[in-house]
């Protein structure tokens, strides 16, 4: 146990996928989870443990941003051994070229975050998803018919920022979206010689301002979940 986590290490799966909003860690529990059981809801953040298909799998929620999901992640993999997680969220658009509904698979993630220099000194912008980790779910995508958009995200400190940055993200650093995540989960699996990958949905497009409600946010991103299930 540990000042986050509630479970015992034997609760815990060594695969872990890790949506930001514990009702979606409920929601998938319930849904699609066989032989569950609630194994973590200190500071309501749900964890489940279950089977998807005979294979043993926890959901757990990180909450929202690098410092969060910063420390699930660390205590997850370090305290828990846990060897990967696949985290499943929600990323607004900086392109017109990529709609509501897309689902992008994060190669690399770019941040000005100063988390991976404050944790053991890595002072680089840019962190890569564990590559065979990203194989093997293009490859369960391929298998299921869904289709992903594979590129550089944005992973931002703030959700509500002043400075008009969008169109140089996009045109400049080539970051197809936004989030709040990325670069602090794949930090911690460098760091911890772990695995690691993650897939968002497009909810919003901040130049056409299309979006998703947060209702539907917990319950409709089912190609999302699906892939990150199958690719157990």
């Amino acid at each position: 146990m540990t000042p986050h986590i509630e479970a015992k290490k034997e609760d815990i799966a060594k695969t872990v996928i890790m949506p930001g909003d514990p009702l979606r860690a409920k929601f998938i529990a319930e849904n699609y989870l066989d032989d569950y059981k609630l194994v973590n809801k200190v500071r309501g953040m749900y964890a489940y443990t279950g089977f998807y298909k005979g294979k043993r799998v926890t959901v757990m929620a990180s909450g929202m941003g690098i410092a969060s999901i910063g420390i699930y992640s660390y205590e997850l993999f370090k305290f828990y051994d846990v060897d990967n997680i696949i985290r499943i969220g929600s990323c607004g658009s900086y392109t017109d070229k990529i709609n509501v509904y897309d689902i992008i698979l994060v190669k690399e993630s770019y941040s000005l975050s100063t988390y991976a220099l404050s944790q053991n000194g890595y002072a680089k912008n840019i962190i890569e998803a564990d590559l065979s980790l990203n194989n093997h779910i293009k490859d369960i995508a391929l298998k299921n018919n869904i289709n992903l958009i594979e590129g550089r995200i944005h992973c931002s400190d703030v959700f509500y920022s002043d400075v008009k940055d969008v169109y140089d993200l996009y045109n400049n650093q080539k970051c197809l979206g936004v989030e709040m995540e990325s670069f602090g989960l794949f930090h911690n699996a460098k760091s911890l010689n772990k695995k690691a990958s993650c897939i968002l949905t497009v909810t919003d497009n901040v130049v056409t301002k299309e979006e998703i409600d947060a209702k539907k946010r917990e319950t409709t991103l089912i190609d999302m979940i699906k892939l990150a299930l199958e690719s157990l």
